[in-house]
């Protein structure tokens, strides 16, 4: 066994044990750094594929930005750990028939009729000065044209949406108005200050 292969072994149980832990820890803090680990091992696996665009946006953005946004939601949010734990066992007859589901899709589709290196021939290793980003690029920009802008524009829309959906106006809330500060005349609309005598002194006891 090679170097390589030894690598994929290892990163792949921690990227399965890590998910396992995701949906296990009772504490909820504790379920996002696993979540965290999962992402790292599984961009790590990216890098032994080749596909080192797709590494390095895992990092970036799930890692870098969802999982840190979902690891402040999460610490500000106060959990209750009774009433969580009652509803996993709940739940827990239909989340084990779902992964059943899940799992015996997942032998369907990554089993040996369609994978293995019996039937499909091993792939050309990348020359030195091959670029996955160039090529995703290409392929992306050309081929998939269409389905990336449709994409975009869902993803527009769902923005829109949800700072729509956000955006609320309280009466009890103070905000500024830049529309009137642009109107603001020199004289009476500027702080004016008022001088007051003095009605008393206080004496000292």
């Amino acid at each position: 066994m090679g170097f390589e292969k030894f690598l994929f072994y290892v990163f792949a149980a921690i990227t399965v044990v890590s998910a396992g832990m995701v949906v296990t820890r009772r504490n909820p803090v504790h379920a996002v750094l696993y979540l965290v680990l999962c992402f790292a091992a599984t961009a790590v696996l990216w890098m032994l594929l080749e596909a080192e665009f797709l590494a390095i946006v895992l990092v970036l953005v799930y890692v870098g930005a969802v999982m840190v946004l979902f690891l402040f939601v999460v610490m500000m949010l106060d959990v209750d750990q009774a009433a969580l734990k009652a509803q996993f066992i709940r739940f827990l007859p239909l989340g084990l028939a779902i992964a059943l589901v899940m799992l015996a899709l997942i032998v369907l589709v990554v089993g040996p009729a369609n994978f293995g290196l019996e039937q499909f021939a091993k792939p050309a290793p990348a020359p030195a000065d091959y670029s996955n980003t160039e090529s995703l690029g290409k392929l992306l920009y050309t081929v998939y044209v269409y389905p990336f802008e449709i994409a975009s524009v869902i993803l527009l829309v769902a923005i829109v949406a949800a700072i729509r959906l956000t955006l609320r106006r309280r009466p009890d809330t103070k905000y500024i108005d830049p529309a009137k500060q642009v109107r603001v005349r020199k004289g009476p609309d500027r702080i004016r200050i008022v001088k007051m005598p003095v009605e008393g002194k206080v004496e000292a006891e």
